[in-house]
């Protein structure tokens, strides 16, 4: 092993050994490389006042060399904002102001110990660097039956964990803590769990209220107080778009001093919240108790990011911080939001007249981008090709029953026909 790796190993079982037994091999392994090319360079970039030829870059007349026709489409930006390489961890700028948002939006995180944000590649690149650092062979990763499907593919084929899985929804159909629970307590005798929390959920739109999260909190430090180690992942991705009298808040603030057995990790960023899908920044933050442990738990993530896609875009985290510091930010997005608002109450509006109550009932939806339907008499994979072939309208299939509808790409005028066009679809196979 290399020292640099026994060196942050050693820091983390001091300062909660917990953590430490939470690494996988992979994680027990990694560094970021304090000798290397990047910190020869980034040390030449202080002191190296007359030449600097150290890293891989062009410059031409002072600044990064590049091509006019590039350029002139970004000509608000200074070529240094664009085209030299981030750092590892993100452009500092960014990550000090998604810092700052986060408090801003997050109550729960006062007097809570937490990590600078590490910029990723998106969200879906933070949620494969925690199953690199986190699952191996045999972990349980634990999320509900309604789930997104990448996560199989990222914990599981990619790390070999195995997928527990639990109803999202209980007879009452609100968010089932107590399959939860269960499906924790279930991994006693491996003594370690990887728990996925993503609120609003995709593809069922639902949040928990205030109570049913305080019954998550309880699940989760049940496990932790039997033993059980636990990866706490709030996957964020539709953070900020409740519409409802639902949780506004991440469950990271509450999980950041819940039990030292619990490792807090949230996985978010811009994609969503900022509508900027093809940008792909996202980040991830640790909840920890010392600066030491978050400072190791950091080094173990950039020598990830380096040994993998070695940094995110710098175009794109420009752009993200140029609208974070502009000063119609917050109403921009609020104009935003109350599109989405009107939309999903629109298909609720719509949902709940009782013109489709033959065909089909809906599971509850509050936020997000999403809803899904439960068909009641035809096959959800049938009815999606028999919609795309005959109609040109596409839904997403999910199991036998359930039909995963996108109103956040619907115009609002368009969502009756929308749902009109599903429910003749319907008509049609049931003959």
């Amino acid at each position: 092993m290399h020292p640099l790796a026994s060196q942050l190993n050693e820091t983390i079982q001091r300062e909660n050994p917990h953590f430490f037994d939470m690494l996988s091999e992979l994680g027990r392994l990694i560094y970021f490389p304090k000798e290397g090319i990047l910190s020869q360079s980034a040390e030449a970039k202080s002191k190296a006042k007359k030449y600097n030829a150290t890293i891989g870059i062009a410059l031409e007349n002072g600044q990064p060399m590049h091509l006019k026709s590039i350029q002139d489409t970004l000509s608000a930006y200074a070529p240094k904002d664009l085209y030299e390489y981030a750092p590892p961890a993100g452009k500092p700028e960014l990550r000090a102001a998604w810092r700052k948002k986060m408090l801003e939006e997050h109550p729960s995180l006062e007097n809570k110990t937490f990590s600078n944000p590490i910029v990723t590649n998106a969200l879906t690149h933070g949620l494969s660097v925690v199953a690199d650092l986190y699952a191996g062979p045999g972990d349980s990763v634990i999320i509900p039956d309604k789930n997104w499907e990448n996560y199989e593919l990222t914990f599981s084929i990619r790390r070999g964990a195995e997928m527990v899985y639990y109803p999202l929804y209980n007879d009452e159909m609100t968010f089932n803590a107590e399959g939860l629970k269960d499906a924790i307590l279930a991994q006693k005798e491996k003594g370690k769990a990887i728990v996925v929390l993503n609120f609003p959920n995709n593809p069922t739109g639902y949040t928990p209220g205030q109570k049913e999260a305080e019954e998550i909190l309880k699940a989760l430090k049940a496990g932790a107080e039997a033993g059980i180690n636990i990866v706490a992942v709030t996957d964020d991705a539709y953070f900020s778009l409740f519409f409802e009298d639902s949780l506004q808040e991440s469950l990271f603030g509450a999980l950041c001093d819940l039990h030292p057995g619990i490792l807090p990790i949230k996985v978010d960023g811009a994609t969503k919240e900022e509508y900027v899908w093809g940008f792909r920044v996202g980040f991830i933050t640790y909840g920890g108790k010392s600066d030491a442990l978050l400072a190791a738990l950091e080094q173990k993530t950039l020598g990830m990011i380096r040994a993998t896609i070695s940094s995110g875009p710098h175009p794109s985290q420009t752009f993200i911080l140029h609208a974070l510091n502009s000063p119609t930010f917050n109403q921009e997005k609020q104009e935003k939001f109350e599109i989405m608002k009107r939309r999903a109450n629109r298909v609720k509006q719509l949902l709940d007249s009782g013109k489709f109550d033959d065909v089909w009932t809906y599971y509850p939806f509050n936020s997000g981008y999403f809803m899904c339907l439960k068909l009641k008499n035809v096959d959800a994979e049938t009815l999606r090709t028999h919609l795309l072939e005959k109609y040109g309208v596409g839904t997403i299939a999910l199991g036998k029953t359930d039909l995963r509808i996108a109103f956040s790409c619907i115009e609002e005028e368009d969502i009756d026909e929308l749902f009109s066009l599903i429910y003749q679809g319907v008509l049609d196979l049931q003959g």
